[in-house]
């Protein structure tokens, strides 16, 4: 399965309010994150991992899925269940980059 990146923004109040969830900060909680790695799975995905970060992105997730498609359709599903907005990015690991640079 190839690798993707979730990047995920909270939509803080008074900031930028989300037309599905206007205060998904107040959601957080770990049954909501049980709730966000079953639609991964249920997209075809599987979650390596996720992280919370301090910065200008505030979660990233690490997970493989089948193909675009799903992971595609993983960030809309998850955007609709969290209030949160997503960039979902195709990933390698640095050692299977690597091996392309070098098949030259």
């Amino acid at each position: 399965m190839p690798g993707n990146t979730i990047l995920g923004w909270w939509q803080h109040e008074g900031f930028r309010v989300h037309y599905c969830h206007p205060t998904p900060v107040k959601e957080i909680s770990a049954e909501r994150t049980k709730k966000a790695n079953a639609i991964v799975e249920d997209c075809g995905g599987q979650v390596k991992a996720v992280y919370a970060l301090l910065g200008e992105i505030d979660a990233v997730a690490i997970a493989d899925f089948l193909g675009v498609k799903e992971a595609m359709k993983a960030s809309v599903e998850l955007t609709k269940l969290l209030g949160i907005s997503f960039t979902t990015a195709p990933a390698v690991t640095i050692e299977e980059f690597d091996k392309l640079i070098e098949e030259r």
